[in-house]
């Protein structure tokens, strides 16, 4: 277990095939973009100093999270030797939208981003590099596990993986080359459910995205507000709200529940808030639900209309 300043150690978990020991919560950068009011380098600094102090030791960023791998490599450098970072290539430094790039699935841009990450980092190698969402005609195209094979052969990253989503995820999993997976879930996304429990049977190193279903509807972040309020009505419909322990938050909950599957390795949790990562914190030390709340979790929102996917 990894222990915070408070002495309170943060469950761990073995990364699959990887062997790494990491933290249950992660630390996700996605959402650290500069169009947001109250981010900066001094919020930044503080939210980092958080995450270190809370003994959470997975970290994930990306090529195209551009200002994310630089406070990274800017503020946590120092504590590199007890930290396993992960980032993402395919990458270009477009950023049309605000946390997207346009990306480019060949091996020199995949070198590059590897090159610029490095450079962010301030790292000689990465812990673990995956590719950034393609689909499988695109990595087939690519030669992109020739490269990442590449970069692992040069010593520039220990292991490799892939962000992914069905329909690609078992054809990538058939494929056997992949160290880790990330993927999608939570009790409002669950159509990875079952691939999940396959993958992490087979070694690969589950790294759960969207662990708490982008957070409770916030009226002070405008972008989250129409794709989370369509998630969070599962919540409503499903009654979760009479299954919540007294004084845990909605996203709490979803956070617990998300934690509860089994073969699930490390959550990682994207804010810029000081206040949501102390959240997020002392929900992954209550742990999972309790099994009977889990299962009637389950069940209920199997009877609102959400389903997990078959794993074959």
């Amino acid at each position: 277990m990894e222990e915070g300043s408070n002495g309170t150690p943060l469950p761990t978990a073995i990364l699959g095939c990887t062997g790494l020991e990491v933290t249950r919560l992660g630390f996700g950068t996605a959402l650290a973009a500069p169009h947001k009011l109250h981010w900066n380098d001094e919020s930044a600094a503080e939210l980092h100093r958080e995450v270190l102090e809370a003994g959470i030791n997975f970290v994930d960023t990306a090529y195209d999270y551009i200002d994310a791998e630089r406070r990274i490599g800017e503020l946590m450098h120092d504590h590199y030797d007890r930290l396993v970072v992960a980032t993402k290539c395919g990458c270009t430094d477009t950023r049309p939208t605000v946390n997207a790039s346009d990306h480019v699935w060949t091996r020199d841009n995949l070198f590059r981003g590897l090159e610029g990450s490095l450079a962010r980092l301030q790292r000689d190698s990465v812990d673990i590099m995956q590719l950034h969402n393609p689909t499988v005609a695109e990595c087939e195209g690519g030669g992109l596990v020739d490269a990442l094979e590449g970069m692992r052969r040069s010593g520039a990253v220990r292991f490799i993986g892939v962000s992914t989503t069905l329909p690609d995820l078992p054809t990538y999993l058939s494929w056997g080359v992949f160290d880790t997976m990330q993927i999608p879930y939570s009790a409002l996304e669950r159509e990875h459910e079952e691939w999940i429990e396959t993958a992490a049977a087979a070694g690969v190193g589950i790294i759960i995205r969207g662990g708490i279903a982008r957070g409770e509807p916030d009226v002070e972040d405008e972008q989250q507000k129409p794709a989370a309020r369509d998630q969070w009505a599962l919540f409503e419909r499903a009654g979760l709200d009479e299954l919540r322990a007294e004084g845990e938050s909605r996203s709490a909950f979803v956070f617990r529940y998300t934690l509860s599957h089994p073969a699930v390795h490390t959550i990682i949790v994207g804010t810029t808030r000081v206040a949501h990562l102390h959240e997020n914190v002392a929900a992954t030390r209550r742990g999972p639900l309790p099994p009977d709340v889990y299962a009637e979790a389950k069940q209920r929102l199997a009877g609102a209309g959400e389903r997990p996917a078959p794993a074959s």
